[in-house]
């Protein structure tokens, strides 16, 4: 049987808070202070971006205001610490209140450099006797709050500890000249063939167009030399948001991440799955090596994860002892925090979830996982009587089944069977992370089991892959078929598995995962509430494109244990995120690449080499 988890429900893994943050040992008074003030000090530095942000976006809409702004950047006057009334700043307010929320080192080193320049210039300014700049009070409300900012700065300078690619800065510096030089060249040839007022140079094109890429407005000095349409100050100005965009993703993006496992750690894991690898149906699968993984301190547990998006995206429970998976969770939470990740966990259990959650993480039900108790299942009864049909329908129509651990097929008819699970893909896309191996075939996974179905003729006509799950489980791993084969020709392998247990030491076997199974499931009875028929109606009508309710009914047929299953977060409002970067890791979005000057290379080596380089598993669901 399977280990039991917890008895709590699903309220009781979302309500479990973080223990409390450790309160440092008693100092100096002042170093007291000062460690309360640091994360005030900091989100002050957030808000104020946040606002220059807000005020900016004003002044690009309200032209009253913009020209306010504008005029009092010349002469005698300057404003506070990025305000400019440009959509590029707008832009950059926002990008940098984002990084500094994420406690982005290098975010805080850009604002602590340009502001402290400001600020400095500023107090010199207004020291400058009889230069004027002391005679306006806009000048000190602009020099309190471009000093309080730095100062701000200073004083939360430990919380920014969040790491960045090392290669960002470069990059950045790279791509900003180079970008503000061809838009000013492309924005001089613009002005060159639009212009009405004859007699500016190249220089006098060029510069202006570069004042353009950096604020909506240029000098009101260049009036009288240029006067262009519309929309080409437009055009600039897009040009110069697209630029600054690129140049704060490429500046401020966290590092990719140790995605892929080294032969070491393979391992290492590989020990941990014969020791606890009965505990989680899911565990074989952390096997993957576009994963990485990272251990306890004393080795016996191990978080299996991938980095996409700027987010470390784990995947099923902890392998290993149960006992060490908090060592394991907190390493995984610490890397995700020094390099300004987003944590998130898809397919944990609830005894997992239970642990994650005393880590500050919450948890949202994604669905159900379909578990056949060997010595639970039949085919006898009334309840089973269309599943029996369509079993026997098929077994007359001449086809069998020959059931096989990888390690017992021949090398040439492993390869035959690779190339039919590769003509039979459904699409081009290879899918799978948290429920999926991602290869077939390979010779370290012998001990995987291969059902394969051939008709009355002897073709083959489908196969089936299950990974191992303990000493004495299978989950399955990948589903391919003869697009013009029999219906029910699934259901016939999985009940031939079933009941042919005993071929393999089977006592339980891990189908397909059901999302939102209970909604499907309580959303039918009588009495169900307005909201739960809607949210099941809106299943019901995305399922015309994803197998979302057709899974759930398919898996149910077998009268199965239904296994809850839990996405794990920090933050509700990182959900989208999450999301995205789960569509991407199992297939079904596929993010466009960079060009390789903006490309990094992975940290580690390539993965260990072999045979597995075969078809990607594509277990639905």
């Amino acid at each position: 049987m399977r280990p039991p988890g917890p008895s709590s429900a699903i309220g009781a893994v979302s309500t479990v808070k973080p223990a409390p943050t450790a309160v440092p040992a008693a100092g100096p008074a002042g170093a007291s202070v000062l460690a309360r003030w640091r994360p005030r000090a900091a989100a002050a530095t957030v808000w104020y971006l946040r606002l220059m942000a807000l005020v900016n976006l004003v002044a690009v809409l309200a032209v009253p205001f913009r020209y306010q702004v504008q005029e009092h950047n010349e002469g005698e006057y300057f404003t506070p610490y990025l305000l400019t009334a440009g959509l590029t700043t707008v832009l950059l307010s926002l990008f940098l209140a984002v990084a500094m929320r994420r406690r982005k080192r290098a975010a805080w080193i850009f604002n602590a450099v340009v502001s402290g320049l400001f600020s400095l210039l500023y107090v010199l300014l207004m020291a400058v006797p009889g230069g004027g700049f002391s005679d306006h009070p806009l000048n000190y409300i602009s020099t309190v709050l471009t000093v309080g900012f730095f100062v701000a700065l200073l004083v939360g300078r430990r919380e920014f500890t969040s790491k960045g690619d090392p290669s960002n800065p470069k990059t950045g510096i790279a791509t900003f000249i180079g970008g503000l030089l061809l838009g000013g060249v492309v924005g001089a040839l613009l002005v060159q063939a639009t212009n009405t007022i004859h007699g500016a140079g190249f220089g006098t094109r060029f510069g202006y167009a570069v004042a353009r890429m950096v604020t909506v407005t240029p000098s009101g000095r260049l009036a009288d030399q240029i006067a262009v349409p519309t929309w080409v100050n437009a055009f600039i100005n897009a040009m110069g948001a697209v630029l600054f965009l690129l140049v704060l993703y490429l500046s401020f993006r966290s590092p990719r991440g140790q995605e892929l496992l080294t032969e070491e750690d393979e391992r290492r894991l590989r020990e941990l799955l014969d020791r606890q690898g009965e505990r989680d149906s899911l565990g074989y699968f952390a096997l993957r090596r576009d994963k990485a993984a990272i251990f306890s301190p004393s080795g016996k547990a191990a978080v299996a994860y991938r980095v996409l998006g700027g987010v470390s995206l784990a995947s099923g429970d902890p392998i290993g002892d149960p006992e060490a998976w908090p060592g394991a969770i907190e390493a995984w939470l610490e890397e995700a925090r020094e390099h300004a990740w987003v944590p998130a966990v898809m397919g944990a259990s609830e005894e997992a979830g239970v642990i994650y959650a005393r880590h500050g993480l919450d948890a949202l039900e994604l669905g159900d996982e379909a578990i056949v108790e060997i010595d639970e299942f039949s085919l006898d009864g009334r309840a089973m009587r269309v599943v029996r049909q369509a079993y026997n329908r098929v077994k007359r129509a001449g086809y069998t089944v020959r059931i096989r651990r990888h390690e017992d097929i021949p090398d040439c008819e492993m390869a035959e069977l690779l190339d039919k699970a590769d003509h039979w893909r459904d699409g081009q896309t290879e899918r799978g992370f948290s429920m999926a191996l991602g290869r077939l075939g390979d010779p370290d996974d012998g001990r995987c089991v291969m059902l394969e179905c051939h008709d009355g003729e002897g073709d083959l006509r489908a196969l089936l892959s299950f990974v191992p799950w303990g000493s004495d489980g299978l989950s399955l791993d990948l589903m391919r078929r003869d697009r013009d084969s029999e219906n029910g020709l699934m259901e016939f392998m999985v009940i031939e598995l079933l009941q042919r247990a005993k071929e393999v030491e089977l006592e339980r076997v891990s189908l397909n995962f059901a999302m939102f199974r209970s909604v499907f499931e309580r959303g039918s009875r009588l009495g169900a509430g307005p909201v739960l028929r809607l949210w099941r109606s809106v299943l019901g009508f995305f399922s015309r494109w994803w197998q979302i309710e057709s899974l759930y009914r398919a898996n149910a047929k077998y009268r199965p244990i239904w296994e809850p299953r839990y996405l794990l977060f920090e933050k509700s409002s990182e959900i989208p995120r999450i999301g995205i970067a789960s569509a991407r890791a199992e297939g079904f979005i596929t993010a466009p690449s960079l060009p390789a000057l903006f490309r990094r290379r992975h940290t580690r080596t390539s993965p260990q080499t072999g045979s597995g380089a075969g078809p990607a598993a594509e277990r639905n669901g």
